[in-house]
């Protein structure tokens, strides 16, 4: 594969360009404005498929939006890889905090990222990723060096919990016949440390409201005699976890599995200390559930947060007003044996068990998924291993993610194919954030790696 570099130094400012052009696109999947820019997105992907050699390009449609779909098939008798990753991205808002428009990409210097990142929406989740796939197959494909079978699904929903994709599995299951996916929606510790994701935590993603009078209420004539909708609301979600961080939710750990010491001890040698977390988001101090290390947090533990609340007047100046309902969203991560259906049912019968008789209250289940482990002596684990430790001249290390994938587990559940995570975002990237970027360092070493996967892959599989 002496290739590889000498074609992607060759072809550096190109492959630049074409992934500014895409980022271009607001493919923002949660706003109905920009549905037209999300079929745009699909079809730019589409194309470059198409001109990168493979074959059966097409968009399949879902009851949303469509899946860019694409293979080659070289050899029946040689192993099949699935690529999966999603083009559509997080509403850029608040766009005033950006330092350059989202949807209007830039490259800059950083200390982080002394050679270039592309800033953007979209940049490194999962647009960048994405289209380190798309020119590694080109590379592969104009030297005629492509060790197995390659199929490609990237779908428009991921932004928005996959609503459709479990429905285009089952429909397609026989088209989608593989022997492992692959997918790059994940990160690196830095630069100099590569990794591999070998686990996800689940999501239970859930909204509450809480209901008093008949509408909102002048706070002087009422106050005192109604029990304010928005105080009950923030005593109630001051009591799902305690001053320890232990979630109060009955039987919320129930299944949980707790990790041997090795495995903890596995978890723990990635090299990020308290202070390396806490200078980075500009945090005074970290906290986390008591009797656990910081590192096992943010991975192994599962979490409950608000992720918003509202209710009352919010706008400038007063208006003393008695709220007639509060809203709150809150979210919790999963581990390892904990359903996420099981856990909306014990999070919905806990919510309205310690709601007092002043107010009523509606819990109202969004998205979830399930958590996720890839074994670490598995054939697919051990070619990207084989794969990162080529192009970064060191083994990576095996680190426990706190996010959530929750198709990784329905790829499982209805392909019944494993995943490999090998994704070469930084933690400093703000996904999901304004000021996203993704490191050109980061997309070249992830078009230079992909190769190399397929490589160890086939060898493995003989």
């Amino acid at each position: 594969m002496n290739y590889i570099k000498p074609s992607i130094e060759a072809n550096k400012d190109r492959f630049i360009q074409e992934l500014i052009d895409w980022l271009k696109i607001p493919s923002v999947s949660a706003d109905p404005k920009f549905k037209d820019d999300v079929f745009r997105a699909a079809e730019y992907l589409k194309n470059q498929f198409e001109k990168a050699g493979m074959e059966n390009v097409q968009l399949l449609p879902t009851q949303g939006y469509p899946v860019v779909y694409a293979d080659k098939i070289t050899d029946a008798s040689k192993p099949t890889v699935l690529v999966y990753g999603h083009y559509d991205v997080q509403p850029a808002d608040p766009y005033e905090l950006w330092t350059s428009p989202p949807f209007e990409p830039v490259v800059k210097t950083s200390e982080a990222h002394p050679q270039g990142a592309i800033y953007a929406r979209g940049a490194c989740d999962d647009k960048g990723q994405v289209y380190m796939h798309a020119k590694a197959l080109e590379m592969m494909l104009s030297n005629n060096d492509l060790p197995c079978n390659i199929k490609v699904i990237i779908e428009g929903e991921e932004e928005v919990g996959s609503a459709h994709l479990a429905d285009f599995l089952k429909e397609h299951k026989e088209k989608l016949k593989a022997d492992v996916i692959l997918i790059s929606d994940t990160g690196i510790i830095n630069n100099e440390t590569p990794c591999i994701t070998n686990g996800l935590r689940g999501l239970c993603y859930m909204e509450v409201e809480v209901v008093g009078p008949n509408r909102d209420l002048h706070s002087g004539i009422y106050g005192g005699g109604v029990d304010n909708p928005l105080n009950v609301l923030c005593k109630l979600i001051g009591g799902l976890k305690d001053d320890n961080g232990h979630i109060t939710v009955e039987d919320f750990y129930g299944d949980v599995i707790e990790l041997t010491e090795e495995e903890k001890k596995q978890i723990n040698a990635v090299p990020i200390t308290e202070s390396d977390f806490e200078s980075s988001i500009g945090l005074p101090k970290t906290f986390g559930e008591k009797g656990y290390t910081m590192l096992e947090q943010l991975s192994i533990r599962p979490t409950l947060d608000v992720n918003g609340i509202w209710g009352g007047y919010i706008g400038e100046g007063a208006k003393t007003v008695l709220p007639s309902k509060a809203n709150a969203k809150i979210s919790m991560r999963l581990v390892p044996n904990q359903s996420s259906k099981k856990i909306a049912e014990l999070f919905t019968k806990h919510f309205e068990k310690i709601a007092p008789n002043t107010v009523t209250v509606k819990v109202t289940e969004h998205h979830g998924g399930e958590p996720y482990v890839t074994p670490i002596d598995s054939i697919e684990y051990k070619a990207a291993e084989l794969a990162l430790t080529e192009t970064f001249g060191k083994k990576p290390l095996a680190m426990r993610n706190g996010a959530s994938i929750p198709i990784v587990a329905l790829f499982e559940e209805i392909l019944g194919l494993k995943s490999v995570l090998m994704g070469f975002g930084l933690d400093s990237d703000a996904i999901h954030s304004p000021n996203e970027h993704y490191g050109l360092f980061n997309y070249f070493k992830g078009i230079e790696t992909i190769p190399y996967f397929y490589k160890y892959y086939a060898e493995l599989k003989k």
